[in-house]
Order: structure tokens, then C-alpha cells, then sequence
């Protein structure tokens, strides 16, 4: 075992964010209430899940199959997701493959490979290989050497999976030939496991990458930022964005959509559109997140001014805009406000951007 693989197998072996789950049983007829309870909620999941609003947010999902994970409830990850073969969007590979991905992060990882192998009887597209087989078969029968590439990619897929301690062993393989990883290898586990919740391993791996010299650029940073504005280390996230400046990385969007998408969840509306402001004094430009975090916090709030501006900047750039972004949400709110023009103004905006002119956006009256 080569020191890399055993400093990084020290690191996560103890850490289990969630309970394996390598079959899923029956319910029993003696449920418990905390049980019930849950069972309640899977069914009303699995209706919203039917819709197109729901199924186009992909934290949803996340938070939905973690909630039944965190509940050592196995059997309710494999239903509410087993559901989603009945909906118009299994046979989008995209879609599929985040299924396969959240299968992945539970530990499911034989359900995952059963989805996998289904793909073709559900009409979906399996354009991505089964990349385990791939590196060991480029050598013999080809010739050819996996390089850095090679290994990062793979790291990626087994990170999409949810397969996050597998990526131990590609490390350690790219280590035994000699390949060492780079800032890009980081990158990819860095987000993976911030963004899983895994925020003490990612710390260790921003730690490990610095003990290898490897710069973090601006991804990296807002990886490390992500985690510690989840774990509600605001002050250390300051101090990493003080620091990235000083290092000479630019903040983009990305780095001050983490603050402002806290601060939403938080309901705290100064803080958001004090970071928002930032954004803008510091030469960012806003892109898709910044607007579908901001806009309907805005509106919930009753900062419809905001919203409105900010509605038109989107159409303005061109920019994919949801049709739940604008209506009902803005456009009936401004109604609702007796903004009757305002509203007929952005419907008739929206309908100039050939991203949002499809979809059916219904005129005031």
C-alpha cells in the first residue's frame, strides 16, 4: 500500500456520513410513528417528484434521499426513487445518471448498477461507459498508457456515483505509476465531498493538497467556501475570501452565490442583498444561480422591485430562465399588486428571449 493511499485511507476510513444499505426490506406492520411518518412523507414526495418544478431542482432530490438516509430508512430511498421510472424524464441520461448518483451516495451501490443496467429497456440513452473497466483494458489491448486524464476522469465518475472512498484506490493507482495528482484531481473530490455533507474529510483534503504544493485557483476556493458556509462557519469563510483575494484568486458569482443562497435559507434579507451588492461592487457578473436564488426570495419578501429588475436582467442576457421563475410567482405577485403594466411588460420582455418564449406565459387580464 503506497504512503498516499494509506495517509488517505487513515483519513476516511472512519467516516461514514451514511449507513450502507446493500438490500432494502420489506415495512413491518409494527412501524413506529417516527416511521409512519416518514412513510406519509415518501408519498407525498413521490407526487411532487411528477412534476416538471420539481424535478428541475436538483437539491431536492438530494435533500430528500438524505432525509430517508439519515433515518436508516433505506427502503424508502429505493421507493421514492424507484418512482422516477414512471416520469417523462428517466429517458434523459442526465437524470438518470443523478438517480444512479444518489443510489451511489447511500451506499446502494448494487441498486446503482441495476439502474445502470436498465437504462436501455427504460429508453434511456447510456452514452457514458462503465468506466471501472476502462483503465485496465487501455493497456492490454491497446497500447496505451492512462495518463493524468485518465485518472481524473474517472475520479469524476466514481464522485458523480456517490462512490467517494473509491476514489482512494484510482488515487493510489495514478500514485504506483508515477502520476501525481494535480489541482484539477483535487478539485473534483473537494466538491464532491463538501458537497456531500462530508465537510471534515474535505478539510482534510484541502489539507493534503497544500502539504502536496498544489495552489487551489478560484474553484477550489469555492468549494472550501460552500462547506463552510453549509456548516455555518461564516467567519472562516470571510477569512478564506480575504485570503483568495490575497493570494491573487478573483471571486466569480459562484463564490458569493454560497453567501447569499445561507442567507436566503436563513430568511435574512439584508445579508442576501448585501452579498448581492458585493457581488456587484467587486466587478462580478451575476449568472443563473445568483438570479434563481435571489428572485424568489425577493419575492417572497416583498421586494418585487428587486425581482422585477432583476427578471428583466435575465431575459436581457439571454440566460435560460425557467417558466417558474417568472409565472406564477413574479408576474402574479405583481398582480396581485395591482402592477398590472409591470406584468404585462415582463410577459411581453420574456417573450422576446427565444429561451423563454415557448413556454406559455399567460397575460394579465
Amino acid at each position: 500500500m503506497s504512503s498516499l493511499y494509506r495517509r488517505l485511507h487513515g483519513l476516511f476510513l472512519t467516516n461514514k456520513s451514511y449507513k450502507p444499505a446493500t438490500r432494502v426490506t420489506k415495512a413491518t406492520t409494527t412501524a413506529t410513528p417516527n416511521e409512519l411518518r416518514l412513510r406519509k412523507m415518501v408519498e407525498k414526495y413521490k407526487k411532487l417528484s411528477e412534476t416538471p418544478e420539481f424535478r428541475g431542482h436538483r437539491d431536492r432530490y438530494t435533500k430528500v434521499v438524505r432525509r430517508f438516509a439519515s433515518a436508516n430508512m433505506p427502503s424508502l430511498v429505493h421507493e421514492f426513487l424507484q418512482h422516477q421510472k414512471k416520469v417523462d424524464d428517466i429517458t434523459n441520461e442526465e437524470f438518470t445518471a443523478r438517480l444512479i448518483s444518489l443510489y451511489g451516495k447511500c451506499k446502494m451501490f448494487d441498486y446503482a448498477r441495476s439502474l445502470f443496467d436498465e437504462m436501455p429497456q427504460l429508453n434511456c440513452p447510456r452514452t457514458f461507459p462503465k468506466i471501472e473497466e476502462i483503465l485496465g483494458d487501455l493497456a492490454p489491448k491497446l497500447g496505451i498508457e492512462p495518463d493524468r486524464v485518465s485518472y481524473n476522469t474517472v475520479i469524476n465518475a466514481f464522485c458523480e456515483m456517490g462512490a467517494l472512498d473509491s476514489t482512494l484506490s484510482v488515487v493510489d493507482e495514478m500514485e504506483k505509476k508515477g502520476i501525481q495528482p494535480d489541482v484539477i484531481t483535487f478539485n473534483t473530490l473537494l466538491h464532491a465531498f463538501y458537497w456531500s455533507g462530508r465537510f471534515a474529510d474535505g478539510e482534510k483534503m484541502w489539507d493534503l493538497m497544500e502539504t502536496k504544493d498544489i495552489v487551489p485557483n478560484v474553484w477550489s476556493y469555492n468549494a472550501r467556501m460552500r462547506g463552510l458556509v453549509s456548516e455555518n462557519r461564516l467567519q472562516e469563510a470571510i477569512e478564506l475570501l480575504d485570503k483568495m483575494r490575497s493570494n491573487g484568486v478573483q471571486p466569480d458569482a459562484a463564490t458569493y452565490n454560497a453567501f447569499m443562497r445561507k442567507f436566503c435559507l436563513d430568511k435574512n434579507l439584508e445579508e442576501a442583498k448585501n452579498w448581492y451588492h458585493k457581488l456587484r461592487e467587486n466587478d462580478c457578473e451575476p449568472d443563473r444561480v445568483t438570479y434563481l436564488t435571489l428572485v424568489p426570495f425577493l419575492r417572497e419578501k416583498g421586494e418585487f422591485d428587486m425581482a422585477l429588475e432583476m427578471c428583466k436582467e435575465i431575459i436581457n442576457r439571454g440566460l435560460y430562465v425557467p417558466p417558474t421563475l417568472l409565472q406564477p410567482p413574479v408576474v402574479d405577485e405583481l398582480i396581485k399588486e395591482s402592477r398590472i403594466e409591470d406584468a404585462r411588460g415582463l410577459v411581453k420582455l420574456a417573450r422576446t428571449n427565444r429561451r423563454v418564449r415557448y413556454y406559455k406565459l399567460n397575460l394579465p387580464s
